[in-house]
C-alpha cells in the first residue's frame, strides 16, 4: 500500500501512546480512506459508495 497512516494522533517521537491507540488510528484510517476508495470485485469493481448509489437507484 502506497499511502501511510495519518500521524496526527501520534506522539512527537512517532510512537502511539499504547496498543489501543494504534488500533484505533488504524481502524480510522481503514474506514476513512481505504474502504470508500477501493474497488471491490464482489461489488462489480465499484467503490462501496458507487454500489450503494446504484443499489438505491434501482430499488
Amino acid at each position: 500500500m502506497a499511502a501511510t497512516i495519518n500521524t496526527t494522533m501520534m506522539l512527537p517521537n512517532g510512537c502511539f501512546i499504547d496498543e489501543a491507540d494504534a488500533r484505533a488510528e488504524l481502524f480510522s484510517y481503514i474506514e476513512s480512506y481505504c474502504t470508500p476508495h477501493l474497488r471491490h470485485s464482489s461489488l462489480a469493481y465499484k467503490t462501496p459508495a458507487q454500489f450503494e448509489t446504484l443499489f438505491h437507484s434501482l430499488n
